[in-house]
């Protein structure tokens, strides 16, 4: 059984000490790929020397909507260069819209949108963080939708939308990809979405460090063989097997960020 993960900090401090470890359990728990995101510029090159000595690594690049404030002249231009330099970058993020945390609106919708720019014109998915925006990222999208057809897709990452918000993306062709959250015991409307999209568009992820899933959810750090953990429950939310999950989330990471394993 394969599986791979799609959303991971693999070079935040907490993983510096006992990487090798790390990776050990990953593969022990037949995590034969991972997408490593980016928050901010500055991570590209601790992301990339990751990237070079693990060869079942591949990495997105952008910025972050709670870091669209260190946006500036060079920061496009940055990841443009980035993205067409090294072939494993395979998306363009994470980016999207944080309402949560900051109200820097405006800031934060040029900042998405100069980055759609970016991954529709390297013909690259994106990776769309999206937290009490789902109505304001669902606008933006349908908008580049109009204007670039099917060189705008992606995922929504580490989804935690309702059910009918979760319809909005589908409608759009996008990928939407559980985490550790949907093993939690009060997230019902995430769980209500896990159950409804489709078995082509369903992708899972540990977003790790951060959202431990359950029986690990106590750990002070959440870790890419956790993975497994999650795949068990959505296929137990869907009534599948969890051979079936890894099949299927497997072939979608590979169609979506264009994977060869």
């Amino acid at each position: 059984m394969q599986l791979i993960d799609t959303h991971v900090h693999l070079n935040f401090e907490v993983f510096q000490q006992d990487f090798a470890s790390v990776r050990s359990r990953w593969q022990e728990a037949g995590v034969v790929h991972l997408v490593h995101s980016c928050v901010e510029p500055s991570e590209f090159s601790s992301i990339q020397a990751i990237a070079a000595c693990v060869p079942e690594l591949s990495f997105a690049v952008g910025l972050h909507p709670l870091d669209a404030s260190k946006w500036n002249n060079q920061t496009g231009g940055e990841i443009l260069a980035l993205a067409k330099s090294d072939s494993k970058v395979v998306a363009i993020g994470e980016m999207g819209l944080d309402f949560y945390k900051a109200d820097n609106y405006e800031q934060q919708l040029f900042v998405f949108e100069a980055q759609l720019d970016i991954a529709t014109a390297l013909n690259l998915p994106v990776i769309i963080h999206c937290r009490d925006a789902a109505a304001q990222v669902l606008e933006v999208l349908q908008r580049w939708k109009n204007l670039k057809g099917e060189r705008l897709r992606g995922v929504m990452h580490c989804w935690g939308g309702t059910p009918e918000q979760t319809q909005w993306f589908l409608d759009l062709g996008f990928y939407i990809s559980f985490s550790g959250t949907v093993t939690f015991k009060n997230a019902k409307e995430i769980q209500s979405s896990c159950k409804i999209v489709s078995p082509e568009r369903l992708l899972i992820e540990t977003d790790c460090p951060f959202l431990a899933p359950h029986p690990k959810r106590g750990a002070k750090r959440n870790e890419p063989s956790y993975v497994r953990y999650i795949a068990e429950h959505v296929a137990a939310l869907r009534g599948q097997t969890i051979e079936v999950i890894a099949d299927q989330t497997t072939k979608n990471a590979c169609q979506l960020f264009g994977l060869t394993l």
